[in-house]
């Protein structure tokens, strides 16, 4: 039965998991440390820095994270200076690859998230941090981003969602994640709909405890700000 045949391979899903939960811990730390500092200059209209950063955003929200990943490992293998660079022990690692294409994807999107949630912030904030001295540092570090992360939580839950079911596209540059898992239980004992329907309950269950994490983050810091 296909039943017997996935409590054998438990320890391949469970593996398989921990993989996911290593990418997708790895691309949500690393995509919002570097998110933040972008957001911040990306919402300063008109400047260079913010149009950079905008070619760099709509670049990657506006491209398959699967050519990406595509671009990332098998792409640059093809060029002689990076294979003879410092920095091919890491290129052709699919783990690193995986990684980098995960964190640039996520970062362009979380940028946008807070760039978008800095602009739409109540002019009455500014103007009383304005009234009361602060310099535009103070401001931005005590007043503006506190608040535009906070509010920024829905928009970024959904982020952290989409993250979480992109990082199946692992498997396709030999990572054993719990698709990879799936993959391997189908080709060994040709169950794929047993395999899969598996591997998709993992997500099921792993959706559900960001979703119930990021609720609760958001009944401590976003509901104080709503309306009453």
């Amino acid at each position: 039965m296909s039943l017997d045949v996935i409590f054998e391979n438990l320890p391949i899903y469970l593996s398989g998991a921990w993989t996911t939960f290593q990418l997708l811990l790895i691309s949500l730390l690393l995509g919002l440390l570097f998110a933040i500092p972008l957001g911040v200059l990306r919402s300063f209209r008109g400047s260079l820095i913010s149009r950079a950063i905008w070619v760099y955003t709509y670049v990657f929200r506006g491209t398959p994270m699967l050519v990406q990943l595509f671009l990332i490992y098998y792409g640059l293998a093809q060029f002689e200076a990076v294979q003879q660079s410092a920095l091919w022990p890491l290129l052709s690692s699919a783990w690193f690859c995986a990684c980098l294409a995960f964190v640039l994807n996520t970062c362009a999107y979380t940028t946008e998230i807070i760039a978008g949630s800095i602009k739409a912030l109540p002019a009455g904030e500014i103007e009383a941090a304005k009234s009361i001295g602060m310099s535009r540092w103070v401001m931005f570090r005590r007043i503006i981003l506190p608040s535009a992360l906070r509010r920024s939580l829905p928009a970024y839950s959904n982020e952290a969602i989409f993250m979480l079911h992109g990082t199946s596209l692992a498997s396709i540059v030999t990572i054993l994640d719990l698709t990879g898992a799936a993959r391997v239980v189908n080709s060994t004992h040709y169950i794929p709909f047993a395999a899969f329907i598996t591997a998709a309950v993992f997500y099921f269950l792993m959706t559900l405890t960001l979703v119930g994490l990021f609720h609760k983050a958001e009944a401590r810091w976003l509901k104080p700000l709503m309306p009453r």
